[in-house]
C-alpha cells in the first residue's frame, strides 16, 4: 500500500467545499500555486481532474460530488484522532481503576483515598488488588493502574513517585520473653530464632548487614514469602519476626507485639509505580495527582 499524505485528505476536503483554488488556499494558508500543485497531485492520485472550471468558476466532476461527504467525515475524524485530548471534566469520567497494594496499606488507605475519590469523581470505582508478587507484567498491560510498593530493579522501564518512608520493627508473640526487658539488645535478639519475608526464598533481611557489621549473626529458622505470613508464624512460635512499622500501624499483628530493633535498618521509600504507558492519560495522572496531595498533607 503506497504512502498516504493526510494533507491531501484536508486539501481535498478544502476544495470540494470551496470549489475555487484561491479559496481553497487562503483556508489552508497556503499560496495559490502551492494549492495548484496540491490540486494536481490529487488528480493524478484520484485518476479524475477533480474540479473544472465553469466559466469564472469551477465545478466539481460526477466522482468528487460522489466522495465529496465521505471526504468531509474523513477530515473530522483525522482531525479528531490528532488533535489533543478534550479537556478532562473528571466528574464525568466513569473508569474503574486498579491499585495493587499490601494488605497494611489497603486497612490504612483505602477508605481515605475512596472516599477522595468518590468526592471529586463519583464515576470512578477503586479496585485495591493483592499483591501476591512484584511482577510488571500487569502494569504493562494495564490490568493494574497503580502499584504501591518498592520500586526494583526489574522495573527499570517503569516510573515511580516516592509516598512515604516507612521503617522495620521487631514483632514477638504475645508473653515471648525478650519482651520482658524494657530495651532489647542486640545479643538479646540473636539469641532467639528468627522468621524471614522473602519472594525469593532468600534467608537474609535488611538488618542482616548491620549485625555483620557488628561482628553478628542471628539464625533464621523459617522463610516465608510475605508479611502476613511472618506475623502468623511469629504468633504461633518463639520465632522473631520483621515486618514495615506500617503493618503494626494497619493493626494486622495478630497476637504479637511490636518491640523497636536494637540497631537500625535501611528506611524503606514507599512510591505509586505505574507503566510509561499512562504517563500522559488524564485520568491516570488525576489519580496519581490525588494520592501524592493525600500523602504529602
Amino acid at each position: 500500500m503506497p504512502d498516504i499524505d493526510l494533507n491531501l485528505l484536508v486539501a481535498l476536503d478544502a476544495l470540494l467545499r470551496e470549489r475555487s483554488v484561491s479559496a481553497a488556499a487562503r483556508k489552508l494558508g497556503l499560496s495559490t500555486s502551492a494549492m495548484s500543485r496540491t490540486l494536481s497531485r490529487l488528480r493524478t492520485a484520484l485518476s479524475d481532474p477533480i474540479l473544472v472550471p465553469a466559466g469564472r468558476a469551477m465545478v466539481a466532476t460526477p466522482h468528487a460530488e460522489v466522495i465529496a461527504d465521505q471526504v468531509r467525515s474523513l477530515t473530522v475524524a483525522v482531525q479528531a484522532v490528532l488533535a489533543p485530548p478534550p479537556k478532562l471534566d473528571i466528574r464525568e469520567v466513569r473508569r474503574d481503576f486498579t491499585i495493587r497494594a499490601n494488605e497494611a496499606f489497603v486497612l490504612l488507605n483505602a477508605a481515605r483515598l475512596s472516599a477522595a475519590v468518590t468526592d471529586a469523581a463519583p464515576g470512578i470505582r477503586l479496585r485495591f488488588a493483592p499483591k501476591p508478587e512484584k511482577e510488571i507484567q500487569s502494569l504493562r498491560d494495564a490490568a493494574v493502574d497503580l502499584d504501591i510498593g518498592v520500586i526494583s530493579g526489574d522495573g527499570a522501564e517503569l516510573r515511580g513517585q516516592a509516598l512515604f518512608r516507612d521503617t522495620f520493627v521487631g514483632i514477638a508473640r504475645v508473653g515471648h520473653p525478650l519482651l520482658e526487658t524494657d530495651r532489647i539488645t542486640t545479643e538479646q535478639y540473636t539469641t532467639w530464632g528468627h522468621v524471614v519475608a522473602s519472594r525469593r526464598g532468600q534467608f537474609i533481611g535488611p538488618i542482616d548487614e548491620a549485625l555483620a557489621a557488628l561482628g553478628l549473626s542471628r539464625k533464621v529458622s523459617v522463610v516465608v514469602p510475605s508479611f502476613p505470613a511472618v506475623i502468623a508464624v511469629a504468633a504461633a512460635s518463639d520465632l522473631i519476626g520483621l515486618v514495615p512499622r506500617s503493618f503494626c500501624q494497619a493493626g494486622v499483628v495478630g497476637k504479637t507485639e511490636m518491640f523497636e530493633l536494637p540497631l537500625a535498618t535501611p528506611e524503606i521509600t514507599v512510591s505509586q509505580i505505574w507503566h510509561p504507558r499512562m504517563d500522559a492519560d488524564p485520568v491516570h495522572r488525576w489519580i496519581r495527582a490525588l494520592i501524592f496531595d493525600a500523602f504529602r498533607s
